[in-house]
């Protein structure tokens, strides 16, 4: 009798031939399309957490550098001070400016016209004229009296113009011979009788060339005479006065590195401590 039972083909025939026939209760391919389905899945996981770390990072990134003072665009943040240098040439000694400035009083000066004489604008109008002296032994700044005086610095009160050599320097006034240079005779400017000029008692007069200031005998010069006329103006310290060029409009005498120079001026603290002088009795 012959076996009904089902079995799988021999290789050499075909399931039609002993009656098998293969299972078509599961659909072909199942098995691939679920490996498919989890790997889609799996990149699509994969996917999704590379765009959630990458945009966390510069997140924190930035949280990081905005939060880090030592960081270019955290360098001006609240609470972090900067300072400027006031030379334009490089960095002053150390010994200059190392002590506190006198403590200023009255309205600040603004900012001067420039280099050239220009017109100050409403914005940036120059410090106010002022007619103030060191008092009633020097008279009105148009007085035609003189007066020996000496010239003594705001910010470093130890200090005096004194001429050293062909130049004006801030010295201490130590010495006979110290306090001998370190005086001047205040007479009316030379190209101006409502400013200033300064004599020595070698004759000379004190003068700007190429911007420095120092002492020179009188050529007869209308260069010269403008050279060495100062015009007093207000400072914004008490019983001090600033001098400016009468033929260079917004420069200013003032001291750096201890040497005496005309400046433009600039609208800063060091610059209106530099520039600030007060007119003294005679150091001689």
């Amino acid at each position: 009798m012959p076996d009904s039972t089902s079995r799988p083909p021999s290789p050499h025939h075909a399931p039609w031939e002993n009656g098998w026939h293969p299972d078509s209760t599961r659909p072909p391919g199942t098995r691939r399309l679920w490996l498919a389905g989890a790997l889609a899945l799996t990149t699509i996981v994969v996917c999704v957490t590379a765009i959630v770390v990458t945009d966390k990072h510069p997140d924190d990134a930035s949280r990081t550098k905005r939060a880090d003072p030592t960081s270019p665009d955290g360098a001006g943040g609240p609470g972090l001070l900067s300072f400027a240098s006031p030379s334009k040439k490089g960095t002053p000694t150390p010994d200059e400016h190392a002590p506190a400035s006198a403590t200023a009083s009255g309205p600040s000066a603004s900012t001067a016209a420039s280099e050239h004489g220009a017109t100050p604008s409403a914005k940036t109008p120059a410090p106010p004229k002022s007619t103030s002296t060191r008092g009633s032994s020097t008279g009105s700044s148009g007085s035609s009296s003189t007066a020996r005086t000496s010239v003594r610095s705001v910010n470093y009160p130890d200090r005096y113009w004194q001429v050293s050599g062909d130049f004006v320097k801030l010295n201490p006034a130590t010495s006979a011979a110290a306090r001998d240079t370190a005086t001047f005779t205040l007479v009316k400017g030379l190209a101006n009788s409502s400013c200033y000029s300064f004599t020595t008692a070698a004759g000379t007069y004190l003068r700007h060339r190429d911007f420095i200031l120092r002492a020179e005998r009188d050529d007869g010069s209308p260069l010269f005479t403008q050279d060495a006329t100062f015009c007093p103006r207000t400072s914004s310290y008490s019983g001090a006065v600033m001098l400016e060029s009468v033929n260079y409009p917004g420069r200013y005498l003032r001291h750096q590195n201890f040497q005496l120079k005309l400046d433009r001026y600039q609208n800063s603290a060091q610059y209106r401590s530099d520039s600030a002088f007060r007119l003294v009795d005679g150091l001689d």
